[in-house]
């Protein structure tokens, strides 16, 4: 990665500013205003790297871009707000873009589509079953999991144990969104915490002991994986403990000295665990994961079924470039807010076209029930080894995707197989994987 160059200090900027005389600051506030520079860089929030290149020519000689920087900065400064947590001083700004998307988030991550309930109650089993895996696998492969999706996904609709400590990471994280998902009601706790971060550490570290606990020790930093630059040098260990209790009170907090809108929040709580890194390891999983536990516990249900983890996993340059400008902006959270805000649009647009794929699959299904005269169940099925040939079913998987009993699932399976949709595959003397049967060979039968 790039080695971001720090901002302009602002004691410097400040004498700068004192030195001029009124007209001279007159004039300049008057030419931001004319030219609007001052809106436009916020309304991308741009950071140092990017507002050094802005064009400024018309007042060449007078104002040169750290001045800019400082019109910046001190324009921001106006409209800070402070987060104090772990002994350390963050400060936020809501922008127009931001209240514009936040807008939307309202109208839309509580649960509509265009005013229509986007999941019927018999879809949302099988739809959140299948973003649980997504995310769960993403998140895992953010951090170092080395697996494909197929062979994820196959695992754990399956129940196959764990064959490698990539896919450990995987069932990991599947187990800790479903404790997430099960408590999302609940409050924060120290010990819910460390309950999150065992869950999705535990076979994984190279000490097994410290799963679920803090870290007790300094010697840790965050290092780009492509060069080996550090990156990010966490606290001492020793503010941990207040920073965790500290991070409870914010979570759990109803009554603050401001609002703070919920994507606002649950963004500022992921950064603070990257930021803070409490653990030894697992601190991205477990800051992702209490992403989603506030997100839902503040009632945004459709947000479980977006996959936050595949975007950040396609822009991590953007994920790791927001936690540092953060961090080099005096601590300005703003930059990993709207980093996550887009993040957000992203897996929503995702969703949406998954409805709709999704949508036309039913249609497909309904089709099978009319003129194959299936159950609803076993058109499902029928559509599952119809739309991938070389697909390969156990009992086991049919339970867990339909979410029905392992009886079930075998009865459905025996009825498509004594249909000709299905064919029985023997993997031992006990265990059978099921396969496309004779009746589905012929494209033009069904």
């Amino acid at each position: 990665m790039k080695k971001i160059e720090p901002p302009p200090a602002s004691q410097n900027m400040r004498e700068w500013y004192d030195n001029l005389d009124d007209a001279e600051r007159q004039f300049i506030l008057l030419w931001a205003g004319m030219t609007g520079i001052l809106r436009d860089i916020d309304d991308e929030y741009l950071y140092w790297d990017k507002v050094k290149y802005k064009k400024i020519a018309e007042i060449e000689g007078i104002l040169d871009h750290r001045d800019l920087w400082m019109l910046v900065k001190n324009s921001r400064r106006k409209e800070y707000k402070k987060i104090s947590i772990g002994r350390e001083t963050f400060y936020f700004l809501h922008t127009e873009r931001l209240h514009e998307n936040l807008h939307q988030f309202d109208l839309n991550l509580g649960g509509t589509l265009g005013g229509q309930q986007p999941i019927g109650e018999a879809d949302r089993h099988q739809y959140l079953l299948g973003s649980i895996m997504e995310e769960s696998i993403a998140s895992s492969q953010i951090e170092g999991a080395i697996t494909s999706r197929v062979v994820a996904k196959e695992m754990l609709r399956k129940e196959r144990p764990p064959r490698t400590v990539s896919e450990r990471m995987i069932v990991n994280n599947y187990q800790a969104i479903q404790y997430i998902d099960a408590h999302k009601s609940d409050r924060l706790t120290v010990e819910g915490l460390l309950t999150v971060h065992r869950l999705m550490t535990e076979q994984t570290l190279d000490n097994a002991e410290e799963a679920g606990q803090f870290r007790q020790h300094d010697n840790i930093h965050v290092v780009d994986a492509i060069d080996g630059e550090v990156i990010h040098t966490p606290p001492a260990s020793s503010s941990i403990s207040v920073f965790a209790t500290e991070l409870c009170q914010f979570f759990n907090d109803e009554s603050p000295d401001y609002f703070l809108h919920p994507v606002v929040k649950s963004s500022i709580i992921h950064f603070l665990i990257g930021y803070f890194h409490p653990f030894t390891d697992g601190n991205g999983r477990t800051a992702r994961a209490l992403f989603y536990w506030y997100m839902l516990r503040k009632g945004y249900w459709l947000t479980e079924y977006l996959s936050i983890s595949r975007v950040i996993k396609d822009s991590r340059m953007q994920y790791y470039r927001a936690f540092q400008y953060a961090e080099l902006d005096e601590n300005d959270l703003t930059y990993f807010v709207l980093y996550q805000v887009k993040t957000l649009s992203k897996a929503y647009d995702e969703l949406k076209n998954y409805l709709a794929r999704k949508q036309k699959e039913k249609q497909a299904v309904l089709a099978l029930q009319r003129t194959e005269h299936l159950s609803p169940r076993q058109a499902q099925i029928v559509e599952w080894v119809r739309q991938e040939p070389t697909t390969v079913l156990s009992a086991k998987e049919v339970e867990n995707r339909l979410g029905v009993s392992n009886q079930t699932a075998r009865t459905d399976i025996q009825a498509l197989i004594k249909a000709g949709y299905l064919e029985e595959l023997a993997i031992n003397r006990k265990e059978r994987n099921y396969i496309r049967g004779p009746r589905l060979s012929n494209p033009d039968h069904v």
